[in-house]
């Protein structure tokens, strides 16, 4: 009885979240095939497998999956490579049944090495992305397809020269229907209609309100009526055998060719990443902070990949500007992702024309909404003030994807915080304040649970700046493991460097598999520091005249 409660409470949620999804979803399936010199429904039915089959299998409850933006270079490049959109299929499946093997080999656990800095301007730059790249839609420009998020475009252009030259060609029917979509989304937003039109998608009624309001311009014969052009182009069949001929079949006879596996290996990679970044950003953005297991996903993702290439779809993967729709949108569970793939495939099989009947302006609304919230000003602030080793990635991460693209982006932010790290590491995690030490107090320097090669260089920069005619303790009781190249630095201080300084170095804590450096007994340490014992089991250092930690 409860789970049946629990099941009508998230469907009050998830059903029109699905609805508000599958809006965003379709122009994005139909873009992507566009900017990827594919089959207008290779994309229709990614979107369709994306939804209801990896969202079945997968254990993420906000995620929704579909062709993505970052693979359309390599889907172009492919099909070029390979002459035929048969033989690219196949390498779909092949890359599929990697993504199994690695979701089984459990690689899934290098989504938990992403930093939170790098993740944050990852959801923040595709948010500018959206603004930017929707804003010529909302005019009325549609000449860069929809689902083109790279900063170069396919039509030769780039973010900024689409958006100045949509300046100039401005279709003023577009621009008021995208007007009057702004202002029911937002209307949709105050306490009254949250509260009382629940059920009611925001983004449905902004886009019916749309098709209505131009076909009323068009049977006045009024200016402002948007032309096909600027509207859906969802491929209508005229029969069974036509429908069916959206399909493709793998060209089989390829598996002997060695570029297949080749483009399979990258579809894999990029996939892989893809997805892995995008459930790590989506569980960010949950409000309930449930976690997305990673090798599961992968498994679904190969699952799906397997599915799609099957009939002709495009790659797939977790897609953030989708999920995080789908998350303003107040979904629930991963039925809102299923109920936007049932969606696609009934209305693209039943009603494509239907769907062609609506202004891309519209949709373009919705977009613009959704990029606002994921770059909102306040998360700026918030990183700023946790210090530089947070904003400078974040801040490196956002200019680096808005001017490149998602995975170009997130690399170099990813590289940024490595260089932050070890910087950090080297200046402040061992560093001895030699003029803060006072004649004849021993110095005690605490080891981490982790100590590696990144703590290396600052070890070996405090080991030298302890100063002559003192007593040092290096205390390893808490570490779990210590690079050998740092136990070589403490070996070669004690028995070396620290002689020739007159220094008094004792070393306590370190494991027998730490036989690199002769451990003191714990008593001896008590003549040095009286109170050091009771450090040692759990009392607060802060009596100890110098303490350096990790």
């Amino acid at each position: 009885m409860n789970s049946s409660k629990n099941l009508l409470a998230s469907l009050k949620n998830d059903l029109p979240a699905g609805i508000v999804v599958f809006l965003v979803a379709v122009p994005l399936c139909l873009g992507i095939s566009l900017a990827s010199g594919a089959p207008f429904f290779s994309g229709m039915i990614a979107g369709i497998i994306g939804g209801i089959v990896v969202g079945f299998l997968s254990n993420s409850q906000l995620s929704v999956s579909g062709p993505a933006a970052g693979l359309t270079a390599v889907v172009l490049t492919s099909v070029n490579q390979l002459g035929a959109f048969d033989a690219f299929v196949l390498a779909v499946v092949i890359a599929g049944i990697f993504q199994l093997i690695l979701g089984f080999l459990k690689a899934g656990a290098i989504a938990n090495y992403f930093p939170s800095s790098v993740i944050k301007g990852m959801l923040t730059a595709i948010g500018i992305i959206i603004i930017l790249k929707q804003l010529p839609h909302a005019f009325g420009y549609d000449k860069d397809a929809e689902g083109d998020f790279y900063f170069l475009q396919v039509d030769g252009e780039n973010t900024f020269s689409g958006l100045i030259n949509s300046i100039g060609r401005i279709d003023l029917g577009a621009t008021v229907i995208c007007m009057v979509s702004l202002a029911i989304l937002i209307l949709w937003e105050r306490p009254f209609f949250k509260k009382n039109l629940r059920l009611v998608p925001g983004g449905l009624i902004a886009v019916i309100t749309a098709v209505v309001l131009n076909e009323i311009f068009l049977i006045s014969g009024s200016n402002l009526a948007v032309t096909t052009g600027h509207m859906v182009k969802v491929p209508v069949a005229s029969g069974v055998s036509e429908f069916l001929s959206f399909f493709t079949l793998p060209d089989f006879s390829q598996l002997k060719n060695p570029q297949i596996y080749t483009i399979a290996l990258t579809i894999t990679a990029v996939a892989s990443i893809e997805t892995l970044l995008c459930i790590e950003a989506v569980d960010k953005l949950d409000a309930e902070k449930r976690t997305t297991p990673p090798n599961r996903e992968l498994i679904a993702q190969g699952i799906g990949n397997i599915a799609s290439g099957l009939i002709g779809g495009l790659p797939i993967t977790s897609v953030i500007v989708r999920s995080s729709a789908n998350v303003n949108a107040q979904a629930r569970s991963k039925a809102s992702t299923i109920i936007h793939g049932l969606l696609i495939f009934i209305c693209v099989t039943f009603i494509p024309g239907l769907l062609n009947k609506i202004p891309l302006s519209s949709l373009a609304a919705i977009l613009l909404i959704t990029g606002y919230k994921l770059c909102n000003p306040s998360l700026f602030k918030k990183l700023i003030s946790q210090g530089k080793y947070q904003w400078m990635p974040f801040i490196v991460t956002v200019l680096a994807i808005v001017l490149t693209d998602l995975l170009t982006g997130v690399g170099i932010g990813l590289g940024v915080s490595i260089l932050a790290l070890l910087y950090g590491n080297y200046k402040n995690s061992y560093f001895f304040h030699k003029e803060k030490h006072k004649q004849g107090e021993a110095i005690l320097i605490h080891l981490a649970e982790e100590v590696s090669f990144l703590n290396k260089a600052s070890i070996k920069l405090t080991l030298e700046h302890l100063p002559g005619n003192s007593t040092v303790i290096i205390d390893a009781y808490d570490s779990q493991y210590i690079d050998h190249d740092v136990l070589e630095i403490i070996r070669d201080f004690k028995d070396v460097q620290a002689p020739l300084k007159n220094i008094e170095c004792k070393t306590v804590g370190f494991k027998e598999v730490y036989k690199i450096v002769n451990t003191d007994n714990v008593q001896s340490v008590k003549e040095y520091i009286p109170r050091y014992h009771s450090v040692l089991v759990g009392e607060s250092k802060k009596h100890l005249p110098e303490t350096v930690t990790n």
